[in-house]
């Protein structure tokens, strides 16, 4: 029997029937009446899975006469690549990471690429300044005594309360504060390799994870991942009782770039399976906060009995991306990372930790989350709708379960590293799909982000790499 709440398993289920196309754009779902003879539950749950379903994007309501699924989901999602051999990371991937990043630091150019909105408006930033005015009046000694590992105890106890909606049971002492997520991936990946081994990560991956494992001299294996329910268990499992990994590195929940989200059941077997082989894996999980759902789903550390989990995250993407404030539960490994994290950098800037403590103290956050995950909704569904409207037949794309980031596949012989120069030439910045393998696969992909005002300028700019991705779809 299922864990998750009923209406929980009700929505899963027609997401699956809507992103596999079993119920059809523009289709009506059953009326409420209807839906609970058919499911032997109540009205009230019902409307509780419509409700949930329309907050994802998934369903819409249309006065008098019902739910209907949304005419934007009519996009096929993209295909699932085939699993890799073992090798490192190509230099034409970091030169194409390298090269991206120097274009989205152009300040007068439309960049619908980023991961997290810029500019204050979006973040609380008023209230850290508050904060941060009282706290430098109080105590003077956080700008003047250095910070040392494992971080603030007052941050961290705030961690820990909060990793119960993951359903992971933490205390503050299992913790370390890192300087964000990137930086916690580095002292998990340091802690558990060392150079020539071998890592498994998803297929597209977080392309920051490439120049990193090349430098720790690390090789990858490609793991097939499928673009809403996540990493290919069988084929793991497969890599795993062959002895080839040392280490896996994944994004479980909302994942970057595919906003997929593994199912409670798989995520329970991922947890299993590396225990079993013990095998430690990363479990990247920085965007979980912007689950679009009700409840934020459990993270694979929840099923970890035996310290095989280390867990990554970070405030970069909710609150403060300036401040770089991250974290990591590294289970087993926690003496190893609090020692790599003195080596490295010390401790974070004291002053930082302690506002962001006093502001998740205040109880502020999770109202702060649902404004931001309502946001990402609404945009999330305009921007599938604007990617169906004006980009070239055959497109296909993905049904984010949460946060900002859209993957979108175009006609196989379509080049988004030529689309991605082509946009630049106009002041445009797209992330081509390339750079989410470290082999350089998904060269007809790209991904796009819903996270900016939808104003005429990220419109017409939107519109524009449609015309010039068709271009490019119609050379053969």
């Amino acid at each position: 029997m299922s864990s998750e709440p009923l209406y929980q398993q009700l929505v899963n289920e027609w997401t699956t029937l809507i992103q596999t196309g079993t119920v059809r754009p523009g289709e009506r779902l059953p009326s409420v009446r209807k839906a609970c003879a058919m499911h032997k539950v109540s009205p009230s749950t019902i409307l509780l899975t419509y409700r949930t379903l329309e907050d994802r994007g998934l369903i819409e309501a249309r006065p008098q006469s019902g739910f209907y699924v949304k005419s934007a989901a009519n996009l096929p999602l993209p295909r699932m690549r085939r699993q890799s051999a073992a090798h490192h990371t190509g230099g034409e991937v970091v030169d194409q990471i390298e090269a991206v990043m120097g274009a989205q630091n152009q300040a007068d150019f439309i960049d619908l690429s980023l991961a997290s909105p810029r500019g204050s408006d979006f973040y609380p930033t008023t209230r850290f300044k508050h904060i941060m005015g009282r706290l430098l009046r109080q105590h003077p000694e956080l700008t003047t005594d250095y910070p040392f590992p494992p971080g603030s105890e007052r941050l961290r106890r705030q961690i820990a309360q909060r990793a119960v909606s993951w359903g992971c049971v933490l205390a503050a002492d299992d913790l370390v504060i890192s300087n964000g997520c990137t930086e916690a991936l580095q002292l998990a990946l340091r802690a558990t390799c060392k150079p020539g081994d071998t890592v498994g990560v998803e297929s597209p991956t977080y392309f920051a994870l490439l120049p990193m494992l090349k430098d720790l001299g690390l090789s990858v294996i490609e793991i097939p991942t499928h673009p809403t329910s996540g990493l290919a268990l069988d084929a793991l499992e497969l890599l795993l009782s062959e002895k080839r990994l040392n280490a896996i590195v994944a994004m479980p929940t909302v994942h970057n770039p595919l906003g997929s989200t593994m199912p409670p059941e798989a995520k329970q077997r991922l947890a299993q399976l590396v225990c079993d082989y013990q095998v430690p894996l990363i479990e990247d999980v920085p965007h979980a906060d912007l689950f679009y759902g009700a409840t934020t789903p459990d993270a694979v550390k929840a099923y970890d009995r035996d310290g095989w989990v280390l867990l990554c995250a970070s405030y970069s993407k909710t609150l403060a991306p300036g401040f770089r404030i991250g974290w990591i539960a590294p289970g087993r490994f926690l003496s190893a990372v609090r020692r790599l994290k003195f080596a490295s950098s010390l401790g974070q800037p004291a002053l930082l930790e302690e506002t962001l403590a006093e502001y998740l103290e205040s109880g502020g956050y999770d109202h702060h989350l649902r404004l931001i995950r309502r946001h990402f909704i609404n945009q999330m569904e305009k921007l599938r709708g604007a990617v169906a409207q004006h980009f070239p037949t055959g497109t296909r794309a993905t049904l984010p379960s949460g946060g900002c980031l859209l993957w979108v596949e175009l006609p196989s012989h379509a080049d988004t590293m030529q689309l991605f120069h082509a946009a630049l030439a106009e002041r445009i910045t797209v992330v081509p799909g390339a750079m989410y393998s470290a082999k350089g696969r998904y060269r007809n992909c790209l991904r796009l982000s819903c996270c900016y005002p939808w104003n005429e300028a990220y419109q017409r700019a939107l519109a524009r790499v449609g015309e010039l991705a068709g271009q490019l779809a119609d050379k053969d």
